[in-house]
């Protein structure tokens, strides 16, 4: 009985945060850190009981969030923000991952922990440990420690970057690139964005996608000059595209040379947005009490030293004008 009532109210709570910011447009603003927050206070307090469906379905629904929201987007707008962006998204990952294995190496960390470490906070979080993991050769407990690292500090960056940006009366440009260049994740800068405003949802999730594509140079300069070929092995050059950012930039180019679909690709990213709310709780459901366990402390030391460097860098920096926040 006790198992059916957390299904229950799991699955409850799964429909509220997408139906609820829906009908009531009040609830809008306060829905992202409402959700994270309530998945994660759930998965430690009860028990996530669909935690296998929800760490396979949060990749896949975080995906068709981003290229919902694509259909609303003008796509010469989108690249704009993103050429804009691409000059400070280098400079980030450059220095992130350089600090990273610097600060990694004076903590005696092992170098696929410090790699993935460094990796996930400079690109996007899970998605960059994903797609760095087989090229490090990186065992299962590496990369469990690396996501869980970057997962616990998405959920308070999330929580915590909006207040700051009001303290700070960034405006709606500003946060969007402070979010994009200094959350891990792209849920979370999509989460905290969408409670900023409009506008910072898509200044944030365009150069977000921009700095996600760095993936790819990253993984083949790991491929060709950090990964060791086994003897008797040829080195293998691998490198991953997330399939969303092709399908954002489909979907944006669908709604701006096609004016007759605008319409309805609006209706879409407003569901879109939803199935966010929804994503983010599910998100925060997928932190275990036993995925808390098994951080370690020099791990998250790390992660928490070369995030708090590179937000407050960036967040300086665009306080004082020195970064060009145009949409």
């Amino acid at each position: 009985m006790k198992i059916l009532l957390r299904k229950i109210g799991f699955l409850t709570l799964t429909v509220a945060f997408f139906a609820v910011p829906w009908l009531i447009p009040a609830t809008r603003d306060y829905g992202p850190g409402i959700a994270v927050l309530a998945g994660i206070i759930f998965a430690i307090t009860i028990g996530n009981p669909f935690s296998k469906t929800t760490e396979k379905l949060t990749s896949t629904l975080l995906g068709v969030s981003i290229v919902g929201l694509g259909c609303g987007m003008n796509l010469l707008e989108v690249l704009r923000a993103g050429a804009n962006g691409v000059v400070y998204t280098m400079i980030g990952i450059c220095a992130g991952i350089g600090l990273g294995v610097l600060i990694g190496k004076k903590l005696g960390l092992a170098r696929n922990t410090i790699y993935l470490v460094s990796i996930g906070t400079s690109i996007c979080g899970g998605s960059a440990i994903a797609a760095a993991a087989p090229v490090l050769k990186a065992k299962a407990h590496e990369i469990a420690i690396a996501s869980a690292t970057v997962f616990a500090l998405n959920a308070v960056a999330l929580l915590i970057f909006p207040t700051i940006g009001h303290l700070l009366n960034f405006t709606q440009e500003q946060f969007g690139y402070w979010a994009a260049l200094a959350i891990h994740d792209t849920s979370s800068v999509v989460g905290a964005s969408f409670q900023y405003g409009a506008t910072a949802l898509e200044v944030g999730t365009t150069i977000k996608l921009a700095r996600a594509l760095w993936i790819v140079p990253v993984t083949l300069f790991i491929s060709c000059f950090i990964t060791q070929a086994a003897v008797g092995e040829k080195r293998k050059i691998q490198f991953k595209i997330p399939w969303f950012i092709p399908g954002f930039i489909a979907a944006s180019a669908l709604v701006t040379w096609l004016p007759s679909t605008a319409p309805a690709g609006g209706f879409v990213k407003e569901l879109a947005q939803y199935l966010m709310i929804t994503t983010l709780f599910l998100i925060g459901a997928n932190l275990s009490r036993e995925k808390l366990m098994e951080l370690g402390f020099r791990p998250v030391l790390h992660g928490v030293i070369l995030w708090i460097i590179l937000a407050s860098a960036w967040c300086t920096a665009i306080a004082l004008n020195w970064v060009n926040c145009v949409k």
